[in-house]
């Protein structure tokens, strides 16, 4: 069964290596469904993931840690797709006063539009909300 869009945290360090596990460690992404069973992180092989800070916050939360192979763009195709369209549909040519703006603008552009009514052809041209109240996720 193809899953929803996911569900992106709201952490954004002001500097790369190692630094994303304390902003993200005081910020959890909310979750519309509650805490999950089982948690897949997936990103590519960036400083800030392979840190060790952060894989151990990976652990202390039972999350299971993924990482696209070196060299293969394909084992992230859906985030790939998914920072696309931010980029092309709401960020694009805008330029934000503060780092809050830019956050509470990605914010409002995932819960308010890409989550609930921009239509996902993997999920049978429906919004990502549509989708999980038709298998019962909601």
């Amino acid at each position: 069964m193809p899953s929803s869009a996911p569900e992106n945290s709201t952490a954004t360090p002001s500097t790369m290596p190692g630094t994303i596990a304390a902003p993200a460690r005081r910020r959890r992404a909310p979750s519309r469904r509650g805490k999950p069973d089982a948690l897949l992180h997936h990103s590519d092989q960036g400083s800030q993931y392979t840190s060790q800070q952060f894989q151990e916050l990976l652990a202390e939360n039972g999350v299971t840690c993924s990482m696209s192979r070196s060299g293969n763009v394909w084992d992230n195709a859906a985030m790939e797709s998914f920072f696309s369209a931010l980029k092309t549909e709401r960020i694009k040519d805008k330029r934000y006063r503060t780092r809050d703006s830019a956050k509470a603008d990605v914010f409002d552009s995932i819960e308010l539009f890409y989550n609930t009514v921009r239509r996902h052809s993997t999920i049978g041209y429906l919004s990502p909300v549509e989708f999980e109240k038709n298998v019962g996720l909601a």
